[in-house]
């Protein structure tokens, strides 16, 4: 069954779906979508060092992301509104990243790839890095998730509660980093983003709690991902942008119906 490139594809789609949701409802309770965008923008530059210095890119990816969500922790509250300081960095690490690569001038690097996500392409052993890497981000947000959760909507309850919410905060950004690394093969480093918070954004309007929003963020994902591949496939289009496509009307369609089916 695995030897059909489509099976892969949406078994690779599937599985990011369902890693990225319960970290995009804490990004979208959080307000903070430009973490996403960051995280990734720094993998980028991850790249180019793993390539520069011949060392594995996966383990470079999670390092630079994870480097990346420590840093904006640190610079926080330091006189910087987090959107800003969110962009800035984001934006500068992607630059950087771009100019390092273009400074490898003795590397063939298919950068679209890594830009856009080549889904249709992801290996066997691709698709265990995916399923792994899920597998150990659920098993973070599992294990965290009552300390984030009271964290993320009451900061001083948590101190009182005896919970350090920067603490928390750090086991977020280390799952947002695995979370990047596992989801670039699929929609590439610049359609992450979408792919965390369009989902968990469209279960919000369908649910009454926290645990509830995750899962319908889980499945409204992994059907973006069905469609978005089915779609690509039928029209010839690119798959990356075709799936955050496809996510985008799902939440169009759950924010017109979501406050009908509250209705009744």
């Amino acid at each position: 069954m695995l030897d059909d490139f489509m099976v892969r594809a949406a078994l690779a789609g599937v599985g990011v779906a369902i890693a990225a949701a319960p970290l995009g409802c804490f990004v979208v309770w959080r307000r903070m979508a430009y973490l996403g965008e960051a995280t990734a923008h720094a993998s980028v530059l991850g790249i180019a060092l793993a390539l520069a210095f011949s060392l594995p890119i996966l383990p470079a990816i999670i390092v630079s992301a994870l480097t990346m969500g420590l840093t904006v922790t640190l610079l926080r509250g330091k006189g910087f509104a987090m959107d800003t300081l969110l962009g800035v960095i984001a934006h500068t690490a992607l630059a950087a990243g771009l100019v390092s690569v273009a400074l490898l001038s003795d590397v063939r690097l298919d950068l679209d790839a890594f830009l856009f996500g080549d889904i249709l392409a992801v290996a066997k052993t691709d698709l265990l890095t995916i399923w792994v890497g899920g597998a150990l981000i659920l098993a973070v947000m599992v294990q965290r998730w009552s300390a984030l959760l009271v964290s993320t909507l009451n900061p001083d309850l948590a101190y009182a509660s005896g919970i350090d919410p920067k603490r928390e905060e750090l086991w977020l950004t280390l799952a947002m980093a695995l979370a990047v690394a596992v989801a670039i093969k699929v929609v590439g480093i610049l359609l992450i983003a979408a792919l965390l918070v369009i989902p968990a954004a469209a279960a919000r309007s369908l649910v009454r709690t926290p645990e509830a929003m995750a899962v319908c963020a889980a499945i409204l994902g992994s059907l973006a991902a069905l469609g978005g591949l089915a779609g690509a496939y039928m029209a010839d289009t690119p798959a990356g942008p075709s799936i955050v496509c496809a996510a985008a009307l799902v939440f169009l369609v759950t924010g017109v119906s979501g406050p009908y089916l509250y209705r009744n």
